[in-house]
């Protein structure tokens, strides 16, 4: 089974991946990773900081002469701005730190404070910073690289900023992601994408921030992926924690989800047809899972992004010493990263996809698992 840890601070001295579970001969370079690690960077709309926070990474382990051994798969993405920070966040002991004591509304920042018993804030936000999902980037990509080889693709799009939302029926394809990547926003409809810029910008002038959702498709998932023998193996319910995991993250939906809870049941469901070759659907209302397993048509989810909770016009809040009101502090931040979290869903939802085929299909070498999925196909072709 595959499974991966982080671990690291956002202002540390870098941050390190571990993937497990692998299969021997999986295609991988730092070019790859760093490429994607580029790709959550992007967005109209991200502050300074992410020309400052360059993604200096290193393969320190389970990589052979660009293939994968088989053994545990370890990255380390440095931190470029570690120098200034080597004394705030020194493992010794710092001189010169400055507790912060203004928790922000919004972040992990008091409900951390309360329970790990810590007056000084940057205890917590250090690792809730959403800046961790530069290291779960590195997992997904390791995982879409395996994924390709099974002819899996997986994108993202952004559907909504600020209330702005792309044309009803936008569903790019799968060899569509260049052309996303291209947008500014990553929206694949030119004239929403016009407008959502124009919304950030307000946003920035207003000193406020904006939200949105983002799509993530992934493309050739075989029929029966997951299972629905237990409540912890049902493909849709993996892929809603992975995503809600995702720092800023507030909603999850499978296919039509929401729209489908207002049709009548004859509207809302994908009536099976049969044609020489396979089972077809001319509709993909529930987002290409059923019971909890893949049905074989894309799968289709959304995750919807609440606003960033870091202002330049700080919220209200009350000093944990004095318990008196006061601003809540601020740490550099953006006016969007909907585009960015569009790329770490992208991510997650193809971790997701490949830990339930490797539990599927197993395999200890890439060989191995491309053959039991091509057989596996070749079933069904029967069926």
């Amino acid at each position: 089974m595959l499974r991966f840890l982080t671990a690291g601070e956002s202002h540390g001295p870098g941050l390190v991946t571990i993937v497990e579970g692998l299969p021997a001969g999986v295609g991988v370079s730092e070019e790859g990773i760093a490429h994607e690690l580029a790709r959550r960077r992007m967005g109209h709309g991200r502050g300074r900081r992410m020309v400052v926070e360059r993604d200096e990474l290193e393969i320190l382990g389970g990589v052979r002469f660009g293939r994968t051994l088989g053994s545990p798969v370890a990255v380390i993405v440095r931190n470029t701005e570690w120098p200034r920070w080597e004394d705030e966040m020194s493992v010794s002991g710092g001189e010169t730190a400055k507790p912060l004591t203004a928790p922000r509304p919004g972040h992990a920042d008091l409900a951390g404070m309360l329970k790990y018993d810590t007056h000084d804030a940057r205890d917590i936000l250090e690792r809730a910073s959403a800046r961790e999902t530069a290291a779960r980037t590195v997992a997904g990509h390791l995982a879409k690289r395996l994924l390709a080889n099974a002819g899996v693709a997986v994108i993202s799009h952004v559907v909504a900023i600020g209330g702005i939302s792309v044309k009803d029926g936008t569903s790019p394809g799968a060899g569509d992601l260049d052309e996303i990547d291209s947008s500014p926003v990553r929206a694949f409809d030119p004239d929403a994408a016009s407008r959502m810029i124009e919304a950030i910008d307000r946003a920035h002038d207003e000193r406020d921030t904006v939200g949105g959702v983002a799509e993530v498709i992934a493309y050739g998932v075989p029929t029966g992926v997951g299972s629905h023998v237990h409540w912890d193996r049902r493909l849709d319910g993996i892929l809603a924690g992975a995503l809600m995991s995702i720092p800023g993250i507030k909603g999850v939906d499978i296919g039509d989800g929401f729209a489908s809870a207002g049709r009548m049941g004859s509207e809302a469901h994908d009536e099976i047809h049969y044609q020489i070759g396979g089972f077809t659907r001319p509709t993909d209302r529930a987002g290409g899972i059923e019971g909890g397993m893949s049905t074989g048509q894309a799968i289709r989810v959304r995750v919807a992004m609440k606003p960033l909770s870091t202002l330049m016009r700080p919220l209200v809040t009350v000093d944990v010493v004095t318990k008196e009101d006061d601003e809540a502090f601020r740490e550099r931040s953006d006016v969007c990263s909907v585009p960015a979290a569009a790329v770490v869903a992208e991510q997650m939802v193809a971790w997701v996809v490949a830990g339930e085929m490797t539990r599927m299909f197993g395999g200890d070498t890439v060989d191995d698992f491309v053959g039991a999925v091509d057989s596996f196909r070749r079933r069904l072709a029967g069926f």
